[in-house]
């Protein structure tokens, strides 16, 4: 029989978190969607956060597939993918060795690297679209699907490779849409097998989800009318709070 948390101050800091990664899963991206975990972390463990959230980006995945049906790349998706479902096996198989917090540390530092590239290369007026690179794409695909499953944090290592190539703001979300609902919903049979959906788990994701659609649908709103001279500067400066986020949270766990 299903439960769910009861206590208040966990729903009001978990609304405010679904809310936000709502509008990050609707096209908005960055900073919000890495905030989920970490705020509903402030009442629950990191662990728990993580469990009750996965049902509920697989139902803002469905939403955003629907919204941004039609709109995708896929070389990308041809390339990404296959690295991350090994990146997703190696977080199985290793998920009793590697702690999320060591994993938050090398991706702020990787992540931090990588928006500073970008700045040098706008600076310099060198900021011309990548063109795909398999090797490359496979590797921050395997990247972006193991820390996906250690810490939901997927977003940037898949950033990496995909934001230079400078897709449209609508073809870039759309394929990144697609991209995150595979990994989202492989994740199901891991976190299942390793007893993550408990019922109270599982009753306290349901209660939040009726607020997931409509941040969803908000921020694919939003998305469909922002240009390309807005869409890659904010995602750019979204990306560099991500990465001092991650930077944050991996430097105090290890050394507190």
């Amino acid at each position: 029989m299903l439960s769910l948390i009861t206590d208040p101050s966990f729903y009001l800091v978990a609304i405010p978190a679904v809310l936000l990664v709502g509008l990050a899963k609707g096209g908005l991206g960055g900073a919000m969607g890495f905030l989920g975990v970490p705020l509903m972390a402030l009442v629950i463990s990191p662990v728990q956060a993580a469990a009750i959230l996965l049902p509920i980006l697989v139902l803002m995945d469905m939403v955003s597939l629907w919204s941004w049906r039609g709109y995708y790349d896929r070389p990308t998706l041809a390339i990404v993918l296959p690295g991350a479902l090994f990146g997703i096996g190696i977080g199985w198989l290793t998920a009793t060795l590697v702690t999320g917090d060591m994993v938050r540390l090398v991706l702020g530092v990787v992540t931090l690297l990588f928006v500073a590239r970008w700045l040098y290369s706008t600076v310099a007026g060198s900021g011309q679209a990548s063109t795909h690179n398999v090797p490359v794409g496979m590797f921050w695909g395997t990247v972006s699907g193991f820390t996906s499953f250690v810490a939901h944090a997927g977003g940037p290592p898949y950033q990496v490779y995909t934001l230079p190539l400078r897709f449209d703001p609508k073809l870039y979300t759309g394929t990144s849409v697609i991209y995150f609902s595979v990994v989202n919903a492989v994740k199901l049979i891991p976190y299942f097998a390793l007893g993550q959906f408990d019922a109270v788990n599982l009753g306290t994701s349901l209660a939040l989800l009726p607020f997931a659609p409509l941040a969803t649908l908000a921020g694919a709103y939003v998305v469909k009318r922002m240009r390309a001279e807005i869409f890659y500067p904010l995602a750019y400066a979204t990306v560099f709070v991500v990465a001092l986020k991650l930077l944050w949270d991996g430097v105090s766990a290890l050394t507190g």
